[in-house]
């Protein structure tokens, strides 16, 4: 055999290796999630428990991040399912026209489009250390509102939407309740407050509430009602404003016709299998019939006044960062 033959050969050897190894690495449905690490948990445990074990595999993504691929990758993102944040999802259809439309299953209670349904509803809340806040002699803030107050300064802890969408509920909450331009001015205060406490991740302001390196955080809701339920001197204080809430949802994107059918199987498995654990740490109901445990759910869950649109995410962050460059200076 001359010695370009033994070169084809090989590298028609590797090439055969390397497709039958994607194909084999292909046979899984991968999931994309921006889901926080409760509700991955959920995920798993309830695909492994109904015939869908080894069938997948999870990789968790920042919002902004998995935000980023959605748009930017289109058909081409890696993943065969999402569960992401349902603006991101309605805005990555239209520009890419990449997702199936799903199994009918339990009915949604706000309008949805047949090719995302809901899987969990977050909401924003004020998150109290209450040993940290006795000992600074601090008034237990009852508003977003109140963390513009000078007195607060050093001692709260806010995300930076930039890097998180809990950022984005902050945000919303001002412009929908004290309109754009006062909004400026209170988030300018906040951040300026907030110092070196400006964080980029969505847990990072619960993270230093519990530390006790601040005495108050704007963070999501649920992880503060359950670090209260552990003990732990963690209390939540429900705003004046209400408990703006966003909703992530999954997607199943379009692929061959088997995988894209045990892609959908695996999302219907995990909104009828999976509902009744995940209301246990995300207490707002998002499908009919469903009935959240009352001590656990906010009495002022609100929605934006507006559609969430990537256009609006991008306007609300142009301020965002003009109010961070206000604070800074």
């Amino acid at each position: 055999m001359s010695k370009l033959n033994k070169v084809i050969l090989v590298i028609l050897l590797l090439v055969s290796c390397l497709s039958g190894c994607a194909k084999k690495e292909s046979s899984k449905v991968i999931i994309y999630s921006n889901a926080d690490e409760e509700a991955q948990t959920v995920i798993k445990e309830t695909l492994d428990a109904n015939g869908f074990k080894n069938k997948y595999i999870l990789q968790a993504y920042g919002t902004n991040e998995l935000g980023g691929k959605l748009l930017g990758e289109g058909k081409d993102i890696e993943a065969d399912m999402i569960t992401m944040s349902s603006y991101y999802i309605d805005s990555a259809q239209k520009e890419n026209d990449m997702f199936a439309s799903l199994l009918e299953s339990k009915v949604p209670l706000s309008k949805t489009q047949k090719y995302q349904t809901p899987l969990l509803s977050i909401e924003g809340s004020l998150i109290i250390n209450t040993e940290e806040l006795e000992e600074a002699k601090l008034p237990k803030p009852t508003s977003i509102k109140d963390l513009a107050k000078p007195i607060y300064k050093d001692h709260i802890a806010i995300v930076d939407m930039a890097g998180s969408s809990t950022g984005w509920l902050l945000v919303q909450t001002l412009i929908d309740s004290y309109g754009e331009k006062e909004a400026e001015k209170l988030l300018t205060a906040i951040m300026t407050n907030a110092g070196p406490h400006l964080e980029s991740s969505g847990s990072g302001p619960l993270k230093k509430v519990r530390a006790g390196e601040v005495a108050i955080g704007f963070g999501l809701r649920h992880q503060a009602v359950a670090d209260k339920a552990e003990g732990l001197p963690i209390d939540f204080v429900d705003p004046a404003e209400g408990n703006y809430a966003l909703t992530e949802s999954i997607a199943v994107v379009k692929r061959s016709e088997k995988k894209t059918k045990l892609a959908k199987e695996m999302a219907k498995c995990i909104v009828e299998k999976g509902r009744e654990k995940l209301l246990k740490d995300y207490p707002i109901p998002v499908y009919k019939g469903e009935v959240a445990d009352p001590s656990r759910v906010s009495k002022h869950t609100k929605q934006y006044s507006k559609p969430l649109t990537i256009d609006l995410l991008q306007k609300h962050l142009d301020l965002s960062e003009k109010c961070r460059i206000e604070a800074r200076d």
